[in-house]
C-alpha cells in the first residue's frame, strides 16, 4: 500500500528545524498487526522517503518498506517477483494517479473516498472510512473476513 493519503490523512507537519511528523491511526496499526498474525505479508511503497514513515514501519514490524519510488507499479511487481507472488495474490491500496497502475495490476485495488479520480477509477473497493482514520483497518478486516 501507499503511505501518505492512505495510512495518513495526506498531510505532513514540518517544523522550522526541518523535522517532519505525520499522524498514523492506531486502528490501522491493529489491522496491520492482525494481517501479520494471519500470515498475510504487508508492504508499504511510498513515493517520498520519510523518517516518520520509517519509524512507524519499524514499530509495526512491516517487513517490506520501499520509499522514494514513484513508479509504484514497477516497485510492486519487483517485490511480488522477489516473493514469488503473481498479481492474483496481491492487493494494493493507493490514493493518487501514481498508484492507479499498481491498483489495476493487483487482483484487488482499493482506495479512500477523497482519492484522486485516477485512483477512484482503478479501485475495486472504496473505503467508507477516510485516509488516516481507519481506512486501512477497513481493508484489513475485509481481507481477513474473506479468508476461507
Amino acid at each position: 500500500m501507499d503511505v501518505d493519503g492512505i495510512l495518513t490523512d495526506g498531510t505532513v507537519q514540518i517544523s522550522s528545524d526541518g523535522t517532519e511528523s505525520k499522524s498514523f491511526s492506531i486502528l490501522d496499526g491493529m489491522g496491520l498487526k492482525r494481517l501479520e498474525k494471519a500470515g498475510i505479508l504487508v508492504a508499504w511503497i511510498s513515493g517520498r522517503p520519510s523518517g516518520a514513515t520509517t519509524s512507524r514501519a519499524q514499530e509495526l514490524k512491516i517487513p517490506h518498506l520501499i520509499q522514494g519510488r514513484t513508479d509504484k507499479l514497477t516497485a510492486l511487481q519487483e517485490l511480488a517477483a522477489q516473493l514469488g507472488f503473481s498479481a492474483a495474490a496481491c492487493a494494493y491500496m493507493g490514493d493518487d494517479d501514481i498508484d492507479a497502475p499498481a491498483m489495476d495490476w493487483a487482483a484487488i485495488g482499493a482506495t479512500v473516498p477523497d482519492a484522486i479520480p485516477a485512483a477512484l477509477a482503478a479501485a475495486d473497493y472504496i473505503t467508507r472510512r477516510a485516509a488516516g482514520h481507519g481506512a486501512v483497518r477497513e481493508i484489513c478486516d475485509l481481507l481477513l473476513g474473506s479468508r476461507v
